[in-house]
């Protein structure tokens, strides 16, 4: 028994000594981060004693060209390093630190986000449209994890579903969006990153969106599901899979809807389907829906990778947005086909062309300009502005 107290002493000790400790789980260091404060303002905090430089990278920073912009904390008493921002707007905000070059999570703030391979600690400054993506007390719906057959790819395959608030308890049948990732996401990255559940609770309670089923696959038609979450097990993500954008999903999407529509209770009509996209997702949406005229009604894409150049230069032919499919689309009726881009977005030359191409062949359109770039900000934005003119 001796021999066995000391070792838990031992063990306790090397770890309320190590450099980075910032709270033990019996005691010891008590460390706020973030603090978010009355006016707005945020203060982090990092325990780092023996370190020579902590600095934080955050979204709310501005970046150095293509590189994040960071501002170093200030060392204080017990060595403990702080930094306190400027107002922030409402916003869900994401951050990192790094210590003597080395970048690190907040060991004090457990939320994080996985964007492919990177992680990154979140906090969210309420207020305003940062309502939209807290959890209140409201009617919530159900997040949950389903796997279905694909034959088109052989494969048992895994998404995200979203079903509103009372789904379980009634009869009645329900539209469908089927909301899909960018490069590098997966069938988490919508319902994490995009705060699906939330907002669409928000909306549905607050009568500015329709109850519907959300659906959120993965276009990653080399996985079955994201990593760590399917056969494959856990490994680094890439941006970027073999197979992801050889037009295999597009070929295989009604896989899904075909599975969504015998499991659950839906209006199985091209007036209850829509579809929407971020990035690789808005190009994905952008061709499924004129690939299958007459299947959606709406059309949304965010920051849409409309990239057709690259499509003929690696040879994807489906993917050409080639007049006469667009032409059978428009001249096939649908009721919305919704265009959002921010104007820093290094994709925003290529909407244009392509609103330019829907122009001259007289296809109607929604296009929204927005301030920033290709960033979860405005995707969330956008998913927020975009289903409250659903299936009305």
């Amino acid at each position: 028994m001796r021999k066995q107290f000391f070792f838990v002493l031992t063990f306790v000790g090397l770890l309320s000594g190590s450099a980075f400790t910032q709270q033990m789980p019996f005691g010891g260091a008590d460390i706020k981060s973030p603090e978010i404060h009355a006016d707005q303002t945020v203060t982090f905090r990092f325990l780092a004693p023996d370190a020579k430089e902590v600095k934080i990278s955050g979204e709310w920073i501005p970046a150095k060209g293509l590189l994040p912009g960071s501002v170093a904390l200030t060392k204080g008493d017990k060595g403990i390093w702080s930094y306190t921002t400027g107002v922030l707007e409402p916003e869900l905000y994401s951050y990192s630190f790094t210590v003597d070059g080395l970048k690190v999570t907040d060991p004090n703030n457990p939320f994080l986000f996985r964007d492919v391979a990177t992680v990154t600690n979140v906090f969210i400054v309420g207020g305003g449209q940062a309502n939209l993506y807290e959890i209140n007390a409201v009617p919530h719906g159900t997040v949950s994890r389903r796997w279905y057959e694909s034959p088109g790819l052989g494969k048992t395959r895994r998404l995200t579903i979203y079903t509103p608030p009372g789904y379980e308890s009634s009869k009645q049948k329900f539209p469908v969006l089927y909301l899909l990732h960018g490069s590098g996401g997966d069938e988490e990255a919508w319902i994490a990153q995009g705060r699906v559940a939330q907002i669409a609770d928000n909306l549905i309670v607050q009568g500015k969106a329709k109850p519907m089923i959300i659906v959120m696959p993965n276009g990653n038609v080399d996985q079955d599901a994201a990593p760590g979450e399917g056969k494959d097990g856990f490994y680094k993500p890439t941006f970027m899979l073999p197979s992801t954008m050889n037009g295999q999903y597009i070929k295989t999407f009604m896989d899904i809807v075909k599975f969504v529509e015998s499991n659950y209770r839906v209006e199985d009509n091209m007036a209850n389907r829509a579809i929407a996209g971020l990035s690789m997702g808005g190009f994905h949406s952008m061709n499924i829906s004129r690939y299958y005229p007459g299947t959606f009604d709406y059309v949304g894409l965010f920051s849409a990778a409309l990239m057709s150049e690259t499509s003929k230069q690696r040879g994807w032919k489906l993917y050409e947005a080639d007049e006469s499919t667009l032409v059978q689309q428009k001249d096939n009726g649908y009721k919305l086909y919704w265009i959002g881009i921010g104007k820093e977005d290094f994709l925003y030359q290529n909407n244009l062309e392509y609103a330019a191409k829907l122009d001259s062949i007289g296809m109607k359109y929604e296009f929204v300009e927005t301030e920033g770039g290709h960033v979860w900000k405005n995707w969330r934005v956008y998913l927020t502005e975009f289903m409250p003119l659903l299936f009305n």
